[in-house]
């Protein structure tokens, strides 16, 4: 009988064994379907290298979390930094999505072969104008150039008819501009693209004899207002920002508007797009869909940072000279060159 039981123990056991293995396997099994799946879902979170305000998309990023639960993480630095350094990682980049303020720096990212096509309903919410013909990024946002001055030391009939005018010799040492920029670069971009190389290197020669030179749009703001030089050439948006703080940079300052679709009318576009080496393709195709669409366009319009919306026919804040009414060139924003530029303005001794 002991024999007998012996046997019996040992066959239990051995059973036991098998079907513990089989259950461990099956759980195995059961937790890989449980990676694949999370795997081939939503993401976790994008990685968007951004050279746009980052309080702005803060808030994008925030609004488009609340909506989908995709979390987004930014890299901060300049157009012309971030461009490069996206050049220099090529498909090696952690970056999903690329934000700028000016165009040429996604000119320089498409050029080098490294955006992925946008989204056809995406790229419908923005109208022709505030987007590059090749479709390989879109216009997240816009901002006029702009003339301010100082009310105290210019009066309308004394301001420059064109932005053409500030190389001639009677503006010497009486207008203000940031050329180390990327917003200063994309004016002369336009320049470039609408009067051609020789016209840009003479208004270049002319602005090298003629400018004084500031780091930043909102110091050459501060300079004009506190009476140092007439005028300056900036963006729109320092003005009403800090008007809509305490005033103290700008109480002296009023903007001229060149309009007549003259270079000094050129409203630049500031850029979207996604990276063709990124692994998270339609979670970064959402984001930019959200930043172009209604909700999104909503965050521009209601914000601080008072640049204008160019998507899903949102208006821009009611503070702003309506869009319809600067009277800008227009320009493909895909044919700014900013490479071209830069030994331009290099040769002319402003970098």
């Amino acid at each position: 009988m002991r024999k007998r039981f012996g046997r019996i123990s040992g066959i239990a056991l051995a059973t036991a064994a098998v079907l513990a293995v089989a259950a461990c396997s099956s759980s195995d099994s059961d937790s890989d379907k449980t990676t694949e799946t999370s795997a081939a879902g939503a993401p976790e979170s994008i990685t968007v290298y951004n050279a746009q305000h980052e309080s702005l998309t803060k808030e994008w990023a925030d609004a488009f979390t609340k909506e989908t639960g995709i979390k987004v993480e930014m890299r901060q630095g300049s157009d012309t930094e971030l461009g490069n350094q996206l050049v220099a990682e090529g498909d090696k980049s952690p970056a999903d999505v690329f934000l700028t303020e000016n165009s040429p720096a996604m000119t320089l990212v498409e050029n080098a072969g490294l955006f992925t096509d946008v989204k056809a309903d995406t790229i419908a919410q923005v109208p022709s104008e505030y987007r590059p013909s090749s479709g390989k990024w879109t216009g997240i946002a816009a901002r006029s150039t702009v003339f301010a001055y100082n009310k105290d030391m210019l009066t309308e009939d004394q301001l420059p008819k064109s932005l053409l005018d500030l190389q001639n010799p009677e503006w010497k040492d009486r207008w203000a501009a940031s050329p180390s920029g990327a917003d200063f670069q994309a004016i002369v971009s336009a320049l470039l693209e609408l009067k051609g190389e020789d016209a840009t290197k003479a208004w270049l020669a002319g602005m090298k004899d003629n400018v004084r030179t500031y780091k930043g749009n909102g110091t050459v703001m501060k300079a004009v207002n506190a009476g140092e030089i007439p005028g300056g050439v900036i963006y729109h948006y320092y003005w009403f920002g800090d008007q809509a703080k305490t005033g103290e940079n700008s109480k002296n300052v009023t903007l001229h508007y060149f309009k007549n679709e003259d270079p000094g009318a050129f409203v630049s576009v500031s850029g979207g797009g996604v990276l063709k080496s990124s692994s998270k393709q339609d979670a970064a195709q959402q984001f930019l869909k959200f930043v172009t669409g209604k909700s999104g366009q909503e965050v521009l319009q209601n914000g601080t940072s008072f640049e204008y919306t160019v998507g899903s026919d949102v208006p821009a804040n009611a503070k702003l000279v309506p869009l319809a009414d600067l009277q800008a060139p227009k320009i493909d924003p895909a044919k700014l060159n900013s490479p071209q530029v830069t030994q331009l303005m290099t040769e002319a001794g402003l970098l």
